[in-house]
């Protein structure tokens, strides 16, 4: 038997290699295998990771704060998950990278937390190099666009998920400072914008559970939508509670309620209104209290859908779902109140009790002369401002309703309605000069008695974006008056009409170069506040020849917004629409101007 066993094990197989040999080596480089795959495997944990207390001290602390430590699924992602790959050569070669950390712990190089926080940023940025290059790779070990269900996400996530399998963007593109602290707000404008470009070799197929939604909205948003609506509904029943400690100025408590100021005589479709109202399709339009969001944010750096809106994508795209938690959030003064990547606080002026956004019922219609628009909202109880004396900013209004149009013409129109005329210098806005700067500046001879009022970039030689330049936006730097008159001529102007409680005559005019009113064809509104809800109609002509009217085109589809002041607030303490398309007998615009 033992000769036999012998004979077998001398036999000659491979090379002249005996089996003996072979199962000899076989046998060393199991116990090898295991043993180097153990040791590997055993410097992936997360008690390795953390052994050192550059880690545990800094990072670590960071990471046990977000989603990845704990969360409702009880699905842990620890370092290795996110910072080692899983295809065993890429594991080697990280593994030998590794090398270089720790002859830099020997050296100290970041054993304190000052001495990491120097190095952070640069730290950083080789794991965000690194995850650019292999697309995410370690991510998508758990988060993969194959697997995704849409139906379960915010419109938000959707439609950037839909753009990174179309453009080639990858998830640290948008995810940055998502398991340790933020540092990617130090990165320069140029950095950011190379670090987030699409490769073209990331471009994806669309999955055939994303197919519903490149064309239009599945079934369930109608659902996602009448939700918000119902939220809505019941918070202007219901204002939320204050979340400020802060108690109102002494004048607010005390300030004596005054009788609403009067509405002009309303029309209705029961009571003499031109237009059989019952007959008119509606559309539930949510407004939200923006803080202080302006043209610059949504074109700056701290607005993580930057890149989504330059690229052509409107506001409504993705925001409409989310309107009243967007709303809640801001008007509270949240840090949460985030309309993007980043956290950002939007409102540091507070005013308790406020309503973060609330439901208005739009209809349109027209006779073939004239355009008739009616909105009805709900009222709100008196939510007094603690940093104005008797608690209301325009005692004389209890509220005004403005709306604006335009054509695609105006830049950015076309995907933010009437937010390209909100700028971060206005009056009241975090930017807005003293009234010493705007006298010393030839942009003094705008209308500017109480303040920079609503401009659009056509208007202005340079618009300021970047905070690190300066103050943002350009209300100093107006072209002259030749560009500004060629530019009326041109139709490059949002109209704007509008409509006042407390005064009788209706506005109607238009921005350019500043909020300018009165100069058009005759406008009329009609308003009622009956039993807690308001009214408000709108009669306009179709035509007209006025600086600053569109002359209404019935096969031209126009960008419109409209904005709300309640409860006697004033300039950017308003709620507002997002930007919609308007248009005349037009089932698929999504405000129809119907023909009766």
């Amino acid at each position: 038997m033992f000769e036999l066993y012998g004979h077998l094990l001398s036999r000659k197989i491979i090379l002249g290699t005996t089996l003996g040999a072979a199962l000899f080596f076989m046998a060393v480089g199991v116990i090898f295998w295991g043993g180097f795959n153990t040791a590997m495997e055993a410097t992936n944990t997360l008690e390795f990771c953390i052994s050192c207390h550059e880690m545990e001290e800094n990072v670590y602390q960071e990471y046990t704060k977000t989603v990845h430590f704990t969360n409702r699924a009880g699905v842990r992602a620890t370092c290795s998950d996110c910072h080692v790959p899983d295809p065993w050569v890429h594991k080697v070669v990280r593994k030998i990278q590794a090398s270089n950390e720790v002859l830099h712990k020997l050296l100290g190089t970041i054993d304190t937390p000052e001495k990491f926080n120097e190095k952070r940023l640069t730290l950083a940025k080789n794991v965000w190099r690194t995850m650019k290059e292999t697309d995410s790779r370690e991510c998508r070990n758990c988060h993969d666009f194959s697997t995704m269900n849409p139906e379960d996400q915010a419109g938000r996530a959707r439609k950037q998920h839909l753009n990174a399998m179309k453009a080639g963007n990858t998830c640290i593109d948008c995810h940055k400072g998502i398991a340790h602290s933020k540092i990617h707000d130090k990165l320069t404008d140029e950095e950011m914008e190379a670090m987030e470009k699409p490769n073209p070799d990331h471009i994806r197929p669309i999955a055939p559970q994303w197919a519903a939604f490149e064309q239009g909205k599945s079934a369930s948003d109608a659902a996602v939508a009448e939700e918000a609506t119902e939220a809505t509904t019941e918070s202007t029943e219901a204002p939320a509670e204050s979340t400020t400690d802060a108690a109102p100025a002494k004048e607010t408590t005390a300030a004596p309620e005054t009788a609403p100021a009067t509405p002009a005589p309303a029309s209705s479709s029961t009571s003499g209104s031109a237009i059989n109202w019952s007959g008119v399709e509606a559309r539930t339009v949510t407004l939200f209290y923006p803080g202080q969001s302006s043209m610059e944010w949504v074109l700056g750096r701290d607005h993580g859908g930057k890149r989504a809106f330059t690229s052509g994508d409107r506001c409504f795209d993705c925001h409409e779902e989310e309107l009243v938690d967007i709303g809640n959030k801001i008007v509270k003064g949240e840090k949460e109140a985030k309309v993007g990547n980043e956290q950002e606080n939007m409102e540091p002026t507070l005013i308790p009790g406020k309503r973060g956004s609330f439901p208005v019922k739009v209809q349109a219609a027209h006779d073939g002369n004239n355009m008739y628009m009616r909105f009805s909202w709900a009222d709100t109880k008196h939510t007094p401002a603690p940093f104005v004396k008797g608690g209301k900013m325009d005692p004389a209004n209890q509220v005004k309703l403005a709306i604006m149009l335009a054509t695609d013409d105006i830049e950015y129109a076309d995907r933010a309605g009437c937010w390209g005329t909100c700028h971060a210098d206005l009056r009241s806005m975090p930017y807005a000069p003293d009234n010493a700067a705007i006298s010393a500046s030839p942009a003094a001879s705008l209308n500017s008695a109480d303040g920079i009022t609503k401009y659009i970039a056509e208007s202005r030689t340079e618009i300021n974006m970047k905070a690190r330049n300066g103050a943002l936006g350009g209300w100093d730097k107006v072209k002259d008056a030749g560009e500004l008159k060629a530019a009326m001529e041109a139709g490059h102007y949002m109209d704007l009409m509008r409509y006042k409680a407390g005064d009788k005559a209706s506005e109607n005019g238009h921005i350019l170069a500043d909020r300018t009113v009165n100069n058009g064809a005759k406008t009329e509104f009609n308003a009622t506040l009956n039993k807690g809800t308001w009214t408000v109609e709108m009669k306009r002509p179709l035509k007209s020849t006025k600086p600053g009217d569109l002359n209404f085109d019935m096969g031209t589809v126009y960008n419109f917004g409209f904005a709300i002041h309640d409860d006697y607030t004033n300039a950017r303490y308003h709620h507002v629409s997002l930007g919609y398309k308007l248009g005349f007998d037009n089932a698929e615009a999504e405000i129809n101007v119907q023909k009766k």
